[in-house]
């Protein structure tokens, strides 16, 4: 079960689309849990075939827990969803891995029968005897869940599992994980107002000739200078775990979706420095789309490398946001207004931005952070460069 987030202790696997006997790539979805984030798709990172289901449908299982083995290129079993704890916890040195040990079904005297440990406790849960079982069908005839399956007979279906977003669930979560980031990090604060003319201006004539589907909003332009702005200030875009902060070579940018009726969540867009602004504009559109529908990725909850939020035209002026760790930075854009602003000695009406920054004081001070906000500034007065 994989570490969906600091606010994740425990999610509930909901289907399986993957079965013993399939052949599994790398980036394939094989499984649905349900955690207070909605229903997440379970993405695999190897190449193989899946040799074992461990988890059964509509059990919660704690972050950590082995769902199922495939058998890789070389033929050793290995977990199949990647169990690393992200920012919930510190992960531990190796993720425990429920590996069949061989041995023959029927034990001699004074021998222990050999069964994987999700089979074990499966057994006990059925009340079946497992000297009832002539064959197992695991490693040299080890007992697997699937055997006991089959010995156990026609049984009921396991009852549907709700799946959706549970809001009330989500906002403990949120508040657990805010509470540690507040606690845990040494918060520091900037602010920068933003001149918006030029950005305005080329959006406006963009925008223009194009229809709707096919416009750009100024939240995509906050979000491409700020990715592109990170190139230069490596300090704010990665992961500060176990004592160190590892800086990330990818610019996945977690982007702050408010949820109908309540709640947030801030799935990534991948490499978002390396994407058009129609690329991005289209990745928005679908992630906003999937967030509200609670049908996320696993990897969209644990890929990303810093969090940007926008309020948009109906929030505030200014966002100060809190670090999501094991992230060390956060970046908001607060509403668009037009404002009295010094140009060349004279004073005009201009649409301005209140660009601000959390950052982690353990990693960068004052000085990167101010560095990093005055190059968003430049961004957005060439847009036509994003």
């Amino acid at each position: 079960m994989p570490a969906l987030g600091a606010d994740m202790e425990a999610g509930t696997l909901v289907e399986w689309l993957a079965k013993p006997g399939d052949r599994v790539k790398s980036g394939d979805v094989i499984a649905v849990v349900e955690t207070q984030k909605g229903a997440i798709e379970v993405e695999i990172f190897q190449d193989g075939v899946v040799s074992s289901i461990l988890v059964p449908v509509g059990e919660r299982v704690p972050v950590g827990t082995v769902l199922a083995q495939i058998d890789g290129a070389a033929g050793a079993a290995a977990p199949c969803a990647e169990a690393v704890a992200v920012a919930a916890k510190p992960a531990p040195t190796a993720p425990p891995v429920e590996t069949p040990q061989p041995s023959p079904v029927v034990a001699p005297q004074g021998q222990r029968m050999k069964v994987t440990p999700a089979a074990r406790r499966r057994a006990a849960a059925l009340n079946l005897d497992l000297a009832s079982i002539l064959k197992g069908t695991g490693v040299e005839g080890s007992i697997r869940l699937a055997d006991l399956e089959a010995a156990s007979g026609p049984k009921m279906p396991p009852p549907p599992v709700k799946r959706g977003l549970d809001l009330s669930e989500m906002r403990k979560a949120i508040a657990a994980a805010v509470s540690r980031s507040k606690r845990e990090i040494p918060h520091y604060y900037l602010t920068e107002t933003v001149d918006l003319q030029a950005a305005s201006a080329w959006l406006e004539h963009f925008n223009a000739e194009k229809p709707p589907v096919d416009r750009i909003l100024p939240a995509v332009l906050f979000l491409k200078a700020a990715a592109l702005a990170l190139r230069g200030q490596p300090k704010l875009n990665g992961a500060y775990e176990n004592g160190v902060f590892t800086p990330s070579s990818d610019i996945h940018i977690g982007w702050a979706v408010s949820l109908r009726g309540g709640g947030l969540i801030a799935p990534a867009i991948l490499d978002v420095d390396k994407k058009s602004l129609a690329q991005l504009m289209a990745a928005m559109r679908d992630l906003v789309e999937r967030a509200r529908r609670g049908n996320l990725r696993s990897s969209e909850l644990t890929s990303s490398t810093i969090t940007v939020t926008s309020v948009g035209d109906r929030g505030a002026e200014t966002v100060t946001g809190i670090i999501y760790p094991p992230q060390v930075a956060i970046v908001g854009f607060g509403r668009m207004v037009a404002r009295p602003w010094t140009v060349e000695g004279g004073i005009e009406s201009r649409p301005l931005v209140t660009l601000s920054l959390a950052a982690d004081h353990r990693v960068t001070d004052g000085h990167i952070g101010g560095l990093y906000l005055a190059a968003i500034a430049r961004l957005l007065q060439e847009p036509e460069k994003l």
